[in-house]
């Protein structure tokens, strides 16, 4: 029996989803959510809690285009974890197929849903956590007369790498490391410069890292990155963005408000920080350290 989460932003799409979806006998349970940031902290929660959990999750049943993050950033942000729920498509735009089937897609599903073709999905999907469900029990069989664990071994436990979400710089890495900071798409791990960002936006418990040339979606509050890159030169100029000093290529004061331009992004500061933007700036000048094209 499948638990799943449906996600879409219309309630009128999301309701019926969950009514087709509670009518199939495969379906144990089905819960919605009308945002994927609300999907993405329902997912970290089945996470942590494990197969067993009462959060878990077997399958997400996702649209595209959505309000701030779309079903593909989701999917991408997925692939970090460390036992990600399968993944289906339900959108009513044909173009992304290519893409979905490359972040491990179970299933695409054209809007306005047919009964069959959702049946289909479903099918599908329960084939394959049951088979998952088969490995994940022979492993566990194959482990059990195994001596109880070392000291040596639990050791490791405490020590490994893997957490399941993608990681931030928060452990100690070798030298060459220290300036950069890990992101994933599509299932490979970059390491980006922190220098080449131009600013990070918060999206609830994640925060979206700009280059020049392109962005990433990280699981970082904007929060937690303000306080390890303070002494990198950035600095919160509104509650949604942290920007690189550095990067700041105009400062613009019109009708009382205050934006910056960064990486060809107008963005507006708000009146609590801007004193501390002025300031920052004002002791760049003066140290003659002045930022790109400032």
């Amino acid at each position: 029996m499948l638990r799943v989460l449906a996600v879409d932003d219309e309630e009128p799409a999301l309701e019926e989803l969950l009514f087709l979806l509670r009518a199939d006998p495969r379906v144990h349970s089905a819960e919605g959510a009308l945002a994927a940031t609300e999907a993405l902290r329902r997912l970290g929660r089945a996470q942590n809690g494990g197969q067993g959990g009462a959060d878990h999750v077997d399958v997400v049943f996702l649209d595209i285009h959505m309000a701030g993050l779309s079903g593909l950033d989701v999917a991408g942000l997925l692939t970090g974890f460390a036992a990600p729920p399968r993944v289906v498509f339900v959108t009513a735009h044909e173009d992304f197929a290519l893409r979905a089937f490359d972040l491990k897609a179970v299933d695409y599903l054209l809007k306005p849903l047919r009964r069959e073709r959702l049946a289909e999905a479903v099918r599908r999907v329960a084939e394959l956590v049951e088979a998952d469900r088969a490995t994940r029990a022979a492993m566990s069989a194959s482990a059990f007369p195994s001596s109880s664990p070392s000291s040596e071994a639990d050791a490791h436990v405490g020590t490994g790498s893997g957490t399941g979400v993608v990681p931030g710089p928060s452990r100690p890495p070798a030298s060459p490391l220290a300036d950069h900071i890990s992101v994933e798409r599509g299932g490979v791990t970059r390491f980006l410069p922190i220098a080449d960002i131009t600013y990070a936006e918060a999206h609830g418990d994640y925060a979206r890292l700009y280059t020049r040339e392109d962005s990433h979606l990280v699981r970082i509050p904007l929060s937690t990155l303000e306080e390890r890159w303070r002494a990198r030169g950035f600095v919160r100029i509104h509650r949604r963005h942290l920007v690189s000093v550095a990067g700041i290529e105009e400062l613009r004061v019109d009708a009382g408000s205050l934006t910056v331009r960064v990486g060809g992004a107008v963005l507006a500061v708000s009146r609590r920080n801007a004193r501390e933007l002025r300031d920052l700036l004002l002791s760049d000048a003066k140290a003659g350290r002045p930022g790109n094209g400032r």
